[in-house]
């Protein structure tokens, strides 16, 4: 343990302890806009610069570990005058159109301005002409707003592997870009959204479709439906006032009727049907040797894309099942509109979704016409609906809670925990285990799924099979799971795994690219308890008990892998061989 002085106030932590961690136990926050919890210190922005008493000696906060006996002060008026001034520098090289950003009223920066009294421009601009940059149609990059943080560069290249975004030349002209200085889309971008996530800025944010939901909303001729997918129910809240993690699912209902939707839909009814296809084809792999095994989890596009462009060899083994909102949106368009006498040509499809990738997946031609249509139209982050309801001036904590559409909106715990890392495992266990056995599981509650750790290993026996599983989340961590698939398999050894979960963004959808800002790992958690506190209440637990996924069977796919059922819930994937690894 080390001992120390924060602004007079002892302070005990563990070597290794930077100062601003110690600092923030002592409640002393000190500014910085360059690092974040979830990303190692690159002391980029020189904001967090504190004084060792008695010297002149300035060190910067979010790097330098505590030292014994060390004697700190973080704020004093040299050093606010010294913070201030390497503001306005910052500012000197940053547009001055706050109104009409897309992070205006969520940006570090613009709170930091308002904090320090920013009211002149000291320093003349030096602004960078760079393009924006919206070829992905998912995520949009505007360079010129770039504060140089190196943020997007440590979550593309640690956290994710992808190797999109670096930074490209020196000194004034330094800048954010993908590497070779090419579109985002001819880069390895997977368009999962951390970057824009974890960016502090406006340089990197999602593709808003707000206005064109609301041109659809406002169409005579048009019929309007929507779906919410499962982390959205966890996090929506936040945005107005709620603890993070508090489920407000019935609230959303009622909101996107108000909003003037003919229909609400709920993507876990979706993940239900996933898990009737995803555990009966594992089953038949496992049991009757129709396919590869390890069976890959294939829900998360941001996965598939990596997948596709950087081990193209996993292709056997990924599950063909598309991802739960694509499911929704061909049954919407086919069961759905039969039964309701609805004409499917009119329908607009609109997921409401905590990841920007989804933005992406739409466009997947290969997949999403399978109704004959386009299944889904538009897809919208959290960040956005909650952007649509200040809009639309609804007090969204005052609304009255509503139920969905039971056609496709009742769903089973196990619908709902695809939300959090290791949920689409549990829910596929629960369900996997009832098929080989014909018998429910003792505890539905595969806790070894659940967590923060990168890599989860476990065994579960089923029916006295051992069956090797891994949970991977944050696609770094991935990595490591696909050499051990590989190796077994160069080797000729029993499988490393029998089921391999993997999820794009670390802990899963509630950590996804486009949910509220400021996401560390104690909204994860936060999020994901209230994903299994949404679990435990439910009726039925196991998605093979849904009712409505009963009749859905009965009425019109006739049983999971069934020719129907491979028509419109099923895919391919394509190599992408100028990515491979």
């Amino acid at each position: 343990m080390i001992n120390a002085k924060i602004n007079d106030i002892f302070v005990q932590v563990v070597e290794g302890t930077t100062i601003m961690e110690a600092a923030r136990q002592v409640q002393i926050r000190i500014p910085t806009l360059c690092k974040h919890p979830d990303l190692p210190a690159t002391a980029a922005c020189g904001i967090c610069v504190v004084r060792v008493k008695g010297t002149p000696k300035m060190l910067r906060a979010c790097c330098t570990p505590i030292e014994e006996n060390m004697d700190i002060v973080t704020h004093d008026p040299e050093i606010v005058s010294i913070r201030r001034t390497v503001l306005e520098l910052i500012l000197a090289a940053h547009p001055n159109d706050c109104l009409k950003c897309g992070r205006n009223g969520t940006c570090e920066l613009q709170k930091m301005a308002a904090d320090f009294g920013i009211r002149e421009e000291r320093f003349t601009k030096h602004l960078q002409e760079v393009p924006r940059d919206d070829s992905t149609n998912a995520v949009v990059l505007e360079p010129e707003k770039c504060i140089k943080c190196g943020r997007c560069v440590e979550v593309c290249q640690d956290t994710q592997d992808v190797w999109a975004l670096s930074f490209l030349h020196r000194g004034f002209d330094t800048r954010m870009a993908p590497a070779g200085d090419i579109k985002l889309s001819e880069s390895p971008c997977v368009k999962c959204g951390q970057c824009s996530a974890h960016c502090p800025t406006g340089a990197i944010f999602e593709q808003d479709e707000v206005a064109s939901v609301w041109k659809v909303l406002q169409d005579p001729d048009k019929i309007p439906v929507a779906q919410i997918a499962p982390a959205v129910r966890v996090a929506l809240g936040e945005a107005f006032g709620y603890e993070a993690g508090q489920i407000v699912t019935e609230k959303i209902y009622a909101l996107l009727r108000r909003l003037g939707f003919k229909a609400v839909f709920d993507t876990n009814f979706a993940a239900d049907v996933t898990i009737m296809e995803e555990a009966s084809e594992f089953v038949e792999r496992l049991t009757k040797g129709k396919g590869s095994i390890p069976l890959i989890t294939s829900c998360c596009p941001a996965w598939v894309d990596f997948m596709e462009k950087f081990h193209s060899d996993m292709i056997d083994h990924f599950s063909s099942c598309k991802s739960p909102h694509e499911i929704l949106g061909v049954l919407a368009k086919t069961y759905y509109a039969q039964k309701m006498k609805v004409d499917p040509s009119k329908m607009v499809m609109v997921s409401v979704m905590p990841c920007t990738a989804k933005k992406y997946e739409i466009t997947r031609t290969n997949e999403m016409f399978a109704s004959g249509y386009q299944d889904v139209d538009i897809v919208l982050t959290t960040r956005e609906l909650a952007r649509m309801i200040k809009q639309a001036g609804i007090d969204f904590t005052q609304l009255p809670d509503e139920a969905p559409d039971s056609v496709l909106g009742d769903y089973s715990g196990a619908g709902t925990v695809f939300g959090a890392t290791g949920g689409v495992m549990e829910a596929a266990l629960r369900t996997a285990s009832y098929f080989v056995t014909g018998k429910q599981p003792k505890d539905v509650n595969f806790v070894a799924t659940r967590g923060l750790d990168g890599v989860k290993e476990f065994e579960v026996d089923v029916a006295g099979n051992k069956l090797r599983i891994a949970v991977a989340h944050g696609l770094a961590n991935v990595e490591q799971v696909i050499e051990k698939i590989r190796k077994s398999k160069a080797e000729g050894k029993e499988p490393a795994y029998h089921f391999v979960e993997v999820m794009a963004c670390p802990g899963g959808c509630v950590g996804g690219g486009g949910q509220p800002y400021g996401v560390t790992d104690e909204f994860r958690l936060k999020r994901a308890e209230g994903i299994y506190v949404d679990d435990k209440k439910q009726e039925f637990r196991c998605s093979h008990e849904n009712p409505h996924v009963k009749a859905l069977y009965g009425e019109f796919l006739g049983k999971p892998l069934s020719h129907k059922s491979h028509e419109l819930l099923h895919t391919k994937y394509q190599a992408v061989p100028m990515y491979r690894r």
